[in-house]
């Protein structure tokens, strides 16, 4: 017995298998970076994803598509100006890193103040 008899079929009134009709979904730009980057690098392979994140292959070869055009400016929201400068991403790395190595130093150098006024000495040097 078919599923469906051919008048139906031409009048367009197919029965429905028993599936649900795919609704539209929209995914934040929080969601795709992520996502995209672990196909980038390699981490995880492009039908995984899929799997995991129940996506279209289609869809997930777009966002990568427009990942690889835009970077990280992919799928920002023009009006708000939040585009992402290279050359200021790069100037905040290198501050971020200088910041990191100032609080080392912060830390250290209260340690050593604490020691001090306790009337301690510096530790010995491995019996030297």
């Amino acid at each position: 017995m078919p599923l469906f008899n051919r008048e139906e079929s031409r009048k367009g009134n197919r029965p429905s298998l028993g599936s649900t009709p795919m609704t539209k979904r929209s995914f934040s730009r929080e969601f795709k970076l992520p996502v995209v980057r672990q196909l980038v690098s390699g981490e995880k392979r492009f039908a995984q994803l899929c799997r995991e994140h129940n996506l279209c292959q289609t869809l997930l070869r777009r966002w990568r598509e427009q990942y690889d055009q835009h970077g990280e400016n992919a799928w920002l929201d023009r009006e708000d100006g939040r585009l992402v400068d290279p050359e200021a991403q790069t100037r905040i790395a290198a501050l971020e890193a200088a910041l990191g190595r100032a609080t080392l130093e912060n830390e250290f150098l209260r340690h050593a103040l604490q020691v001090a006024r306790k009337g301690g000495s510096l530790p010995p040097r491995n019996g030297r």
